[in-house]
């Protein structure tokens, strides 16, 4: 396939894919498939996320948010890496990067209530944590995070049909997976010279996991690198999510489907004593899928380019290069 150098992220209708129609979902598959070999990223519609949802997660989010900081730290748990309840300021920091990104963030995963007791993979999960000073945070984001897992799990039925495997694919492999949903708030800055000056929102990262579906954030500042080296801003309409391609994924299909570099810069300096708030779900499979590149992305031009790794294993690599886990 030719290279395609994107002006703006492709936009597609997951009612398509959904709908039954043999025509409309190869035509969904094909515009899919193109997005992800070469820039990474799509703006979805129709991902089963109301208005009236979006609008009660927001609510919460600025609602805790906004409590003081030393409210906020009593679910900060620093013995999970992060992987529950509050990480504070500064705490993470992308990878090859020494200063830490000018946000704060809450974690929320699987709900341990929904595993059966006979599935090994809810000894592997810590209880969820959250904040009683907004009760309705925890009705909010698990509703949320189940709509997204919903959709997260159609689009990988699409990237199946895309790679020439059964649809069906990765549904065990993402059952009860280790999903996050991650509310996020980039904090003003009173004084911009009180910051380090190469502090930025959110350095230059590629996401770990297989697929991230990320709500429209409260302000511009997400920025996408092109395979040309040309930074492009990306600002997803109220009515779609923002659905990019992890590292994981990117190591099982032998970099074919590209997890793209992308970063969130920081606003005019005028503006930087502003909030910018964003929810993106990162969709993990479970700990013991094999990420071994597939055998139909591998050929004499694209030689296999990562060891063998468990989604488990690489995600711990990865936890204790973002500074959030100890060796």
């Amino acid at each position: 396939m030719s290279e395609i150098l994107f002006d703006e992220i492709p936009s597609l209708d997951l009612a398509d894919f959904t709908s039954g129609d043999a025509e409309r979902r190869a035509r969904f598959v094909k515009k899919l498939g193109d997005a992800y070999q070469n820039i990474g990223f799509i703006a979805l519609r129709n991902h089963g996320l109301s208005d009236e949802l979006t609008e009660r997660l927001y609510a919460a989010t600025k609602k805790f948010f906004a409590l003081p900081d030393d409210i906020k730290q009593k679910y900060e748990e620093p013995e999970l890496a992060g992987q529950r309840g509050y990480v504070g300021k500064f705490k993470e920091k992308a990878k090859g990067f020494n200063t830490g990104d000018l946000k704060e963030f809450y974690h929320v995963g699987q709900e341990l209530s929904d595993i059966p007791d006979s599935d090994p993979i809810k000894a592997e999960y810590p209880e969820n944590i959250f904040p009683v000073e907004v009760p309705e945070f925890k009705e909010v984001t698990l509703e949320a995070y189940r709509k997204l897992e919903a959709a997260g799990k159609e689009v990988l039925r699409a990237i199946a049909l895309h790679l020439g495997l059964d649809e069906n694919y990765f549904d065990e492999k993402i059952k009860f997976g280790n999903s996050i949903l991650r509310p996020i708030h980039y904090f003003p800055i009173e004084n911009p010279d009180s910051v380090p000056a190469d502090a930025v929102r959110a350095a230059e990262h590629g996401d770990i996991n297989l697929i991230t579906l990320l709500m429209g954030a409260s302000a511009d500042g997400l920025q996408v690198l092109r395979r040309d080296g040309h930074w492009i801003p990306i600002t997803a309409l109220p009515e779609q999510v923002i659905v990019n391609v992890g590292d994981m994924l990117a190591r099982l299909t032998n970099n074919k489907l590209k997890s793209t570099i992308h970063r969130v810069v920081n606003p005019p300096r005028e503006l930087m004593n502003t909030s910018r708030f964003s929810i993106p779900f990162f969709m993990h499979p479970r700990s013991e899928m094999d990420l071994t590149c597939l055998e139909s992305c591998i050929d004499e031009q694209n030689p296999k380019a990562y060891p063998d790794a468990t989604a488990g294993e690489y995600l711990n690599e990865r936890l204790v290069e973002l500074g959030l886990k100890k060796v």
